[in-house]
């Protein structure tokens, strides 16, 4: 580990809000050395089996890895587990050992920070190597030393009167989330690692996977299950809440689900009180009228609703874990959507990236979704059409073997 580095002066931005600017996929299921920008709005796109997916769920997994989730639990939305996330190809070491490497660049206020992470799926789970670097030096880093122990060896910079601190910590736990509870921060050097540590806990633990689920969108909701959850079964109750909450916000949903529902009047959106204390969401063709209940929209008029409640709403809405300690207009919401254009049609599927591009443009939201086709969108190579604001990655063009 290096015992000197540059120092946080010349690369601190204080009005940066931390966010995720590129996620490496080293060796994971089908990528091998591959590393993808992020802007404010990123769409993959890519044949069916191109890895489109795949970079969601590394994504996700490291959010979950930061806010505290062990490495299992961490790895529980990929199908199959910790074992698919290896290399189709790799082959075990002389100790059977298989794994894949995964991480990414949060750039805020301490500048450009890396996150690098190595994990053993076979035989056994454990997260063997994790190394965070920012300002010219290697803050921290932790290797498996002795694989009888649950435990790996750890170091991060001091710049005291010595040069770093060892320690041990859990092999199934991000060391970087970690460190608030070991450094002190009496030294220079440990300022800079837990300046570089919250900024890349804020900006991962920011993060919302959605994906509506039309199929249980229909169903009554708990009037007081209002925290938005990823398959938006719950929405009914939601709009319930953002009703009476924010009225200007309100009154954006009712006409994006208006331009995005022309076959259904849309003159409100509410909910409406059932047995038991559930609740149905309608469309209100007038103020005092009993509106439609929204369970006779066809599935892509379902997800355009869910997905436009969720453009237009905050971490507040959404059940998903923030860093409350951190000031809101110190982070930013970032928004997982696989299948982004699944089930719309062609106008529904503009609608709705219109809407994204506006709420982007902000700089409260950033977007990282899976689609399709990004041509049926009218979104090129470079996104120009959309005055450069959507960042294209083509994985059919764009990705390293």
């Amino acid at each position: 580990m290096d015992a000197r580095c540059a120092g946080p002066a010349a690369t601190v931005r204080p009005t940066a809000r931390p966010t995720v600017t590129e996620i490496r996929l080293s060796a994971f299921k089908t990528h091998r050395g591959a590393a993808f920008p992020l802007g404010p709005l990123t769409l993959f796109t890519g044949a069916s089996g191109s890895g489109k997916s795949t970079v969601l769920q590394a994504y996700e997994a490291l959010a979950r890895l930061a806010g505290g989730e062990p490495l299992d639990a961490a790895l529980a939305p990929v199908a199959g587990g910790s074992a698919a996330c290896v290399p189709r190809r790799a082959r075990p070491d002389a100790q059977g050992r298989r794994g894949f490497r995964i991480g990414c660049t949060v750039d805020g206020p301490a500048g450009e920070i890396r996150l690098d992470l190595a994990v053993q799926a076979e035989p056994e789970l454990r997260l063997v190597g994790e190394r965070l670097t920012g300002a010219g030096c290697t803050l921290l880093s932790s290797a498996l030393r002795d694989p009888e122990r649950r435990s790996v060896q750890a170091a991060w910079h001091t710049a005291g009167t010595v040069p770093v601190t060892r320690a041990p910590l859990p092999d199934d736990l991000l060391g970087t989330a970690l460190l608030p509870l070991r450094v002190a921060g009496k030294t220079a050097g440990q300022r800079l690692v837990l300046q570089a540590a919250e900024q890349v806990v804020v900006a991962l633990r920011s993060v919302f996977a959605c994906d509506p689920r039309p199929e249980l969108m229909r169903a009554p909701a708990k009037a007081r299950d209002a925290l938005l959850r990823s398959g938006c079964d719950n929405v009914a109750a939601v709009l319930g809440r953002t009703s009476t909450e924010c009225a200007i916000r309100h009154t954006a949903l009712v006409a994006a689900v208006r331009a995005g529902c022309q076959g259904a009047e849309v003159d409100g959106l509410a909910a409406r009180e059932t047995e038991g204390g559930f609740v149905r969401a309608v469309l209100a063709a007038a103020p005092d009228g009993d509106g439609m209940p929204v369970e006779r929209l066809g599935d892509g008029e379902l997800r355009y609703l869910a997905l436009a409640l969720v453009l237009l709403t905050g971490p507040g809405v959404l059940a998903m874990e923030r860093a409350a300690e951190v000031p809101a207009a110190r982070q930013s919401l970032t928004l997982l959507l696989d299948g982004f254009d699944r089930c719309l049609d062609r106008r529904q599927a503009r609608e709705l990236l219109a809407l994204a591009v506006r709420m982007c443009a902000r700089g409260h939201i950033r977007l990282v979704g899976t689609v399709g086709s990004a041509e049926a969108l009218g979104v090129g190579e470079t996104g120009a059409e959309w005055g450069g604001d959507v960042t294209v990655v083509d994985l059919g063009r764009d990705r390293n073997p």
